[in-house]
């Protein structure tokens, strides 16, 4: 948390930051605190899946939660997509581990640390966007590979009346075009809303622990006691609120994906 004046800026745990700073040719390619983080969170992803891949008799824990995340995902793909779907299991299994580790590592209380607090890539648009945009390119791809020109029949549903065909697909159009913004956004507004609620309630502790502190036994010491107990509980649902909001929202942006490699592949 920064602060101005004696004032904390709920803004500032989303500054990017060069840790290693670079420049070649005028651009600065400096190895960031983003960076740092999306780093820790393939660390964290290979780990888990190395510990998890040693293909016991008896599986162990560990192995268990593997086959279980990779049969969740096998699955989800098999339902939206059907059998022609399998080959996009392991970009599907990607997107949403890398998401939903990506969220969890921003929530975790390494600020305890000093050095270490937590960052959460995919509060920034930028990380959100680039996901977003490279699941639809690989639809337009697929989609134009597989049925050329054809692809566009998506965009007028089957048993439209031709007076209505112009109309029906420019809107058609303009939702399909606008389906990596709005898969991008959500998954941004949902992060970084709920930081700043934390953030806001933990400045809330501060201030008024700090009333209680410096005059305990005043009226104002009482009700600066009051609100740190109101705000701490509050802070607590939040963060168990974020923990599920991290799973449910890389759960929809790879769910949203493979309903759209099915429009993809099955012009549906």
């Amino acid at each position: 948390m920064a602060t101005e004046e004696g004032k904390i800026d709920p803004m500032h745990q989303f500054t990017v930051e060069p840790l290693v700073p670079l420049q070649i040719g005028g651009f600065d390619i400096s190895f960031t605190n983003s960076a740092a983080w999306m780093l820790a969170a393939l660390v964290v992803i290979f780990g888990f899946m190395a510990m998890g891949m040693k293909r016991q008799l008896v599986p162990g824990r560990w192995q268990m939660a593997v086959e279980g995340l990779t049969g969740f995902i096998d699955d989800m793909v098999s339902v939206n997509i059907g059998p022609q779907g399998k080959k996009y299991t392991p970009f599907i299994f990607s997107l949403f581990t890398f998401i939903l580790v990506s969220n969890l590592l921003g929530l975790m209380p390494f600020a305890i640390i000093p050095g270490w607090h937590p960052f959460t890539p995919t509060s920034h648009f930028s990380v959100t966007g680039a996901l977003a945009i490279m699941s639809f390119s690989i639809v337009l791809v697929v989609g134009f590979w597989k049925h050329g020109l054809k692809f566009f029949s998506l965009f007028v549903p089957h048993g439209t009346p031709i007076v209505m065909m112009p109309l029906i697909f420019l809107i058609e159009f303009i939702s399909f075009i606008v389906r990596p913004f709005s898969l991008g956004l959500r998954l941004f507004v949902a992060m970084i809303a709920g930081h700043i609620l934390m953030e806001v309630f933990g400045s809330f502790i501060v201030s008024a622990g700090g009333t209680f502190a410096s005059a305990p036994a005043t009226g104002g010491g009482v009700m600066g006691l009051l609100v740190t107990i109101i705000s701490f509980l509050f802070i607590v649902g939040v963060g168990a609120l974020e923990l599920l909001v991290a799973a449910i929202q890389a759960y929809v942006f790879a769910l949203l994906t493979t309903l759209y490699l099915n429009d993809a592949e099955n012009l549906h």
